[in-house]
């Protein structure tokens, strides 16, 4: 009978880490489709948003928490609590980034605004794409679906070298034509390149603790 509570109460975490999942892709996406519309409303909803994911985060928490303290999993089951715990982590700071990427396009701006640098949108999706399959890595319980978030890291961190490549050349073009060029949007460019790397990094993130859940092994090394 108490095994059969906890596999109802583990069921129940593993719908909340889907729904928290689905509310951290739909944001990167948004942030993604944000470089091509600059639609001021839907960056307002991202930013708000945000606050909904973090509520789900501290419910995912206690609930973690609780399954620890209060019914002694066994350590395959252990494991999976554990890595929900660390993923949250992860999942609620790629929203961070997302929402602060909206944050800088709905900054008030005066002038003409400068177009994105052409790898920008291909690494927004290239992200966007990180994320989601890190997720799906976890729903489907896919050892080899997560080892390829970790490997695609290396096209995000191409294209954020191929964007800083894109800033440098517009600067370099004003230059040559003897023209004054907004250095706060390039800035801001560059910021927003970051923030996409990162949200990279911590698909990376989720997908080693997802092989961690099924194999007890984390970076290589086995934790238990």
């Amino acid at each position: 009978m108490m095994r059969l509570r906890f596999d109802e109460q583990l069921q129940r975490l593993n719908y909340e880490m889907i729904l928290m999942g689905s509310l951290i892709e739909r944001a990167i996406e948004t942030a993604g489709e944000l470089i091509e519309t600059r639609d001021m409303e839907k960056a307002g909803k991202l930013k708000e948003g945000d606050s909904e994911i973090d509520r789900k985060e501290r419910e995912i928490e206690t609930m973690c928490l609780r399954l620890i303290l209060m019914q002694q999993p066994v350590a395959s089951d252990l494991r999976i609590i554990s890595a929900a715990l660390k993923m949250i982590t992860d999942m609620e700071r790629i929203a961070d980034q997302a929402s602060d990427i909206a944050e800088i396009l709905t900054m008030p701006h005066e002038g003409e605004r400068l177009p994105f640098p052409p790898h920008m949108q291909q690494m927004a999706t290239a992200t966007a794409k990180m994320v989601r399959q890190a997720i799906d890595a976890y729903v489907a319980r896919d050892h080899v679906l997560a080892r390829k978030v970790m490997a695609d890291d290396d096209i995000v961190d191409e294209l954020f070298d191929k964007v800083k490549l894109d800033i440098l050349e517009m600067l370099n073009q004003a230059c040559l034509v003897g023209s004054t060029v907004d250095g706060v949007q390039l800035l801001d460019m560059l910021m927003i390149a970051k923030y996409f790397e990162r949200s990279a990094d911590h698909a990376v993130n989720i997908a080693e603790w997802v092989e961690y859940a099924l194999t007890g092994r984390y970076k290589g090394e086995r934790l238990s």
